[in-house]
């Protein structure tokens, strides 16, 4: 063959990608697969700067802003709308600890989404629908502010379940 490669090195070329190929598909020894386990398990620090900011910007709000006070007596608050926030909020924890307490701690289930498909898109809704409500409810007292203060909230209570789990 002239410009191409001879039949010995077509031949060397097809063993090594035989035995490239039969190395690939060897299951990977039990230090490797380990060690990837290993390097699954570690986690990235729950404690870091940005968790930091959002539990300081959340503790600044709701003392600066007196937050719990105005939320159990200010007459501004559209007391229908914030009920309602309240209910769905409160499907929204209830299907969380469903998943987590008895589905994760006490049945074993990692994957409950696959269980229980309906779950998570449930979950999800009630709390979209929880957020425009209380939005809706607190919009006379804190305005054009409101959606930033409760989202600065939010992630606060985020960030510190996320520290304790």
């Amino acid at each position: 063959m002239a410009g191409g490669l001879s039949e010995s090195e077509l031949a060397q070329l097809r063993n090594r990608f035989k035995r490239d190929a039969e190395l690939l598909l060897q299951p990977a020894s039990d230090e490797e697969e380990k060690s990837k386990e290993k390097a699954d398990s570690k986690q990235l620090s729950r404690f870091n700067r940005h968790s930091v900011f959002w539990i300081l910007a959340s503790i600044g709000l709701t003392y600066y802003l007196e937050f719990f006070t105005v939320i159990l007596e200010s007459e501004d608050i559209i007391r229908w709308w914030f009920n309602v926030g309240l209910v769905l909020l409160g499907v929204c924890l209830s299907l969380a600890s469903f998943c987590i307490v008895y589905l994760e701690w006490f049945k074993g289930i990692q994957h409950y989404d696959q269980e229980y498909p309906a779950v998570p898109p449930i979950t999800t809704a009630a709390f979209i629908a929880a957020s425009f409500s209380f939005n809706i409810a607190l919009w006379p007292v804190w305005s054009f502010f409101t959606p930033v203060i409760l989202f600065t909230q939010f992630m606060g209570v985020v960030m510190i379940i996320s520290l304790l789990g």
